[in-house]
């Protein structure tokens, strides 16, 4: 098998798109250091942490819409992954399942330890036998019981690190033209049928779920619950069987029914018939069996959701959200010489030294208002959790405004030098013009700050602050908050800031603020830095970034080195920053924006958190700002890419906020004081899935919801399409069918 044909999926979580896969990406994935480093976590306790390892596919190569599901299935495979949770019995398994391949009794792909050292073992489905069929053969002939739940098309197995693998049949595993020769493949026996099944499904607009359940799941209940899946002798009777209940929640639709019904090698025609046939029977009351089946799935599904604790909604993740396995080029450079676990914040902290190469080049937002690229970071993390990896590619990306900064410096050194030498009543040398420095010393008066920015002929001045208590040289005695008026001033535009003195000598000017800034800080000191202006403004302008704590004893990690190559590929970037003028448009760009604020504004009216609801009104437009940048930068060329990095950035900065000021900026901005969350909760999934007016407000006193009443909350969600008012009891509410949908 060719190196880049897909043989599998892969998904960055449990929930996440399942993405067509090649052994290389496989292999790739599994060597990565900070998987290993997961998994040793989970192994020593934290088991909140298995939830969010990427996951792979066994029995399916490639998914429609890389929807993981059974009836979007368009590459199924006939493997199957049998798990076994007894630990420390690897090695028996192990040993009993190539004793059985040996004998030609069952091919074995396979074995490898699980997270938390069970063991995953992915053997070939033999021609004409069922999956559960199959678990249940080879459990006996290895003497371990595999899981009950067999893994159905659309099931995942969770990734684990390469020194997890016992055994490994290469030309078995990976070429799948030798297993078919063993099996009774489902999978389409040309390119052309199978993109002949893509293009049918891609015709068809139906639901893939019921009252929020996924019909995959119920029909894995339906299974368990008629005895197990259909084995020799009983397949047309099963499967007439399921689709006549099944019909109960599918409306009667045979089409519906054909994408979601398994066939177990039934021909086309004949799935046809077999499910005209059910769908024409006289309509009664849902048959108890299928009533049983969506109860088990919905319970399955809550008590998955309380493991997870529902982790992109429900609650603030215990880590900041993964950065995209695909970046846009520039980005990717950027940290290519940064260990894994310092790029999210190196991706984060490089924007605005970016952006300082812009020049009288502006943005139009959403809002109709033009922007220039100001943008402001703060890394806060641990104590030697290594805030100094930003250095590096910052130095790199000031280069040239570093060298054109030093001639002018040399200038009016020679020129200070010059004044010096002349007496008090000699005629004086005007100060030289075009002075233009941009990188400043954050040890500056406020007036000397005025004075380069009235000096920058329109250009963005640049800092690095080691410690974020170093803007404080910027204070006056007149304005003891001024750093923080200016990091205000500088993100919204055309607002002027300066002075006027009487003086000489002294500066008198009024200036347009651009000053972009990285600063690196501790996150106790970071949050004492801004706990008095929570609610002023400051915090919700700034990019925040953050390192999480590396496990106590692991190794230190090595830097790559930013050599000539490194300059010579970041030139290119640099020159087109440089070279932009005027107002520059990008319609993908300001379509995501929309989108994500869309998105912000639908999980603020479901959670009701006016501190999430006011963040995430700049957040988007610093989302939006840093798109803008990457456009550029790229040769004003848009890719899937640069979205996917862009709304990853502003839900990583989202994450940042809400985790080091959220519960003290709602206790500032409320009378009553709440005890501190991890993060907003969408209160509508904390309401079952038909509640009271009264079950509304018991959650909201329940959430300490002070903002807002009751009935403008429904009377809101009604108007949204979220809930619906039931007809025969106005006193209750329903959620619609598109919401369970969409969040179910």
């Amino acid at each position: 098998m060719s190196e880049n044909l897909t043989f599998t999926c892969i998904g960055r979580g449990h929930g996440a798109p399942a993405m067509p896969a090649t052994r290389q990406e496989w292999e790739a994935l599994r060597r990565e250091p900070w998987l290993a480093q997961m998994c040793s976590r989970i192994e020593a306790g934290e088991e909140k942490l298995k939830h969010q390892l990427p996951i792979w596919t066994p029995h399916c190569a490639e998914f429609k819409n890389n929807h993981r599901a059974n009836a979007d299935a368009l590459r199924p495979l006939p493997r199957l992954m049998l798990d076994f949770d007894q630990k420390g019995h690897s090695a028996e398994i192990l040993a009993r399942a190539l004793e059985l391949d040996r004998a030609g009794q069952w091919q074995v792909l396979l074995v490898e330890e699980s997270v938390r050292r069970g063991t995953h073992v992915l053997i070939g489905l033999p021609r004409g036998m069922s999956a559960q069929e199959a678990q249940e053969r080879f459990s006996a002939a290895v003497g371990f019981q595999a899981d009950g739940a067999v893994k159905d098309v659309c099931r995942c197995i969770y990734m684990v690190p390469e020194g997890h693998t016992l055994y490994v049949n290469e030309e078995r595993m990976f070429t799948i033209e030798n297993f078919e020769m063993f099996t009774d493949s489902p999978v389409p026996t040309s390119s052309e049928e199978a993109k002949e099944q893509q293009a049918a499904a891609a015709d068809i607009n139906l639901p893939t779920s019921f009252k929020g359940l996924a019909y995959e799941g119920i029909i894995a209940q339906w299974f368990k619950l008629a005895g197990g899946e259909p084995v020799a002798g009983e397949r047309n009777d099963k499967l007439h069987r399921l689709a006549a209940h099944l019909r109960y929640i599918c409306d009667n639709n045979e089409e519906l029914l054909f994408r979601l019904m398994p066939r177990y090698g039934l021909a086309e025609e004949e799935m046809r018939g077999l499910i005209r046939s059910a769908c024409s029977a006289r309509f009664g009351y849902m048959p108890r069996l299928m009533k049983k089946a969506i109860e088990l799935e919905e319970q399955r599904q809550q008590e998955e959701n309380a493991g997870t604790g529902k982790a992109g909604e429900n609650m603030l993740p215990p880590e900041p959200p993964r950065m995209p396995d695909k970046l846009p080029p520039l980005i990717k450079l950027l940290v290519s010489r940064t260990p894994e676990i310092y790029r999210p914040a190196v991706a984060h902290a490089v924007f605005p030294a970016l952006a300082a190469h812009l020049w009288h080049t502006t943005f139009r937002y959403i809002d109709n208002v033009e922007h220039e690229a100001t943008l402001m970071n703060v890394l806060m993390a641990g104590t030697g959790a290594g805030k100094n990896c930003i250095g590096e590619p910052i130095n790199r990306i000031m280069a040239d405004i570093r060298r054109r900064d030093e001639e002018n410096r040399q200038r009016e050194q020679a020129w200070k030098e010059e004044m010096q030498t002349r007496g008090a009543n000699k005629d004086k040398r005007k100060r030289p013009e075009g002075l233009v420095i941009q990188e400043i010393d954050p040890d500056m008066t406020n007036a000397a700050f005025v004075m380069r920015l009235s000096e920058a002929e329109d250009r963005f001045l640049y800092a690095r602050l080691n410690e974020i208590d170093q803007f404080d040289a910027l204070k006056t005695s007149a304005r003891s908050k001024a750093q923080f008026q200016i990091m205000c001033l500088a993100f919204d535009p055309g607002n002027t800031y300066g002075q006027t003195r009487v003086g000489t000598s002294s500066v008198s000017a009024r200036v347009c603020i651009r000053f972009n800034w990285n600063a690196s800080t501790t996150i106790q000191k970071g949050k004492e830095y801004f706990r008095r202006v929570l609610t002023d403004g400051p915090v919700s302008r700034i990019n925040f970034c953050t390192i999480p704590e590396r496990p106590i004893g692991s190794e230190m990690p090595v830097y790559g080195t930013c050599d000539a190559d490194f300059d010579d590929q970041l030139r290119p970037y640099i020159d087109r920053l440089n070279a932009a003028r005027g107002l520059i448009v990008c319609p993908q760009a300001e379509r995501l924006a929309r989108r994500l604020m869309e998105e912000n504004a639908d999980f603020a009216r479901l959670s009701q958190n006016r501190t999430y609801e006011n963040l995430s009104f700049r957040a988007n437009v610093i989302a939006y700002l840093k798109a803008m940048v990457l456009y550029v930068a790229q040769g004003q060329k848009w890719s899937r890419t640069l979205e996917e990095f862009i709304r990853w950035s502003e839900r990583y900065d989202l994450w940042c906020k809400i985790r080091f000021f959220g519960a003290e900026i709602e206790e500032m901005e409320n009378e009553t004081s709440r005890p501190k969350m991890p993060g907003p909760k969408n209160l509508l999934d904390l309401l079952p899935n038909v509640f009271s007016r009264d079950e509304a407000e018991a959650v909201r006193r329940k959430q300490k919801i002070c903002q807002g009443s009751p009935v403008q909350m429904l009377s809101n969600w009604k108007k949204r399409g979220y809930i619906r008012q039931c007809e025969d009891r106005p006193e209750y509410y329903e959620k619609t069918q598109s919401y369970l949908e969409k969040h179910g």
